[in-house]
């Protein structure tokens, strides 16, 4: 039997507890803003994505990596700053609110709802309309929990989504944004 994961919390601790947390956040922001390229990401930057994802083999595959697999590397960044946090971050996540790879902005999503990142925001918007109902909850949770009253009529329109977990995502964020700028938005019949 394999050794178990340890959770990315626990992983990004270790990180930080022996390099320091600039070095982790300034190695994540590079990685995240393509600083840091997916192919030096792979070979002279190794031991960085090995620190911040806790696996010698980050993804499993073996080298070659297939450049396809890259965006990986901006999930795994974006994920560490759930668990460490530099205010200039958010430049970062300007960039990374535009990325090609959906997962990548549904991390963005999730920072900015757990930091109350407002100014970022309008960069989600978009992903109000996407595909994958996952993506599209995700990122009605972002608004509800940093919009503003301008952000009502997008989270409105989700009320009727065909999926019940953007539905009920949508709800949720209309509520909260109620709640945070004490007021009341109309629901639409």
């Amino acid at each position: 039997m394999g050794k178990e994961r340890e959770a990315p919390r626990e992983v990004v601790r270790a990180a930080c507890a022996k390099h320091g947390d600039d070095a982790v956040i300034d190695w994540c922001v590079a990685f995240l803003t393509g600083e840091i390229s997916g192919e030096d990401a792979y070979g002279a930057d190794l031991p960085k994505l090995v620190a911040i994802t806790g696996n010698p083999k980050p993804g499993g595959w073996s080298a070659p990596v297939d450049p396809v697999n890259y965006y990986w590397i901006r999930v795994w960044a974006a994920r560490v700053f759930l668990y460490v946090w530099r205010d200039d971050v958010v430049d970062a996540l300007r960039v990374a609110a535009r990325d090609p790879a959906w997962r990548v902005r549904e991390h963005v999503a999730r920072l900015t709802a757990q930091r109350e990142l407002g100014q970022l925001v309008d960069a989600l918007l978009p992903d109000l309309q996407h595909e994958l109902p996952r993506v599209r909850a995700t990122a009605a949770r972002a608004v509800g929990a940093a919009g503003e009253a301008e952000h009502a009529e997008a989270l409105q329109d989700l009320l009727e989504d065909p999926d019940l977990t953007v539905r009920v995502a949508a709800e949720n964020a209309l509520a909260r944004l109620e709640k945070r700028l004490d007021r009341t938005f109309e629901r639409r019949a």
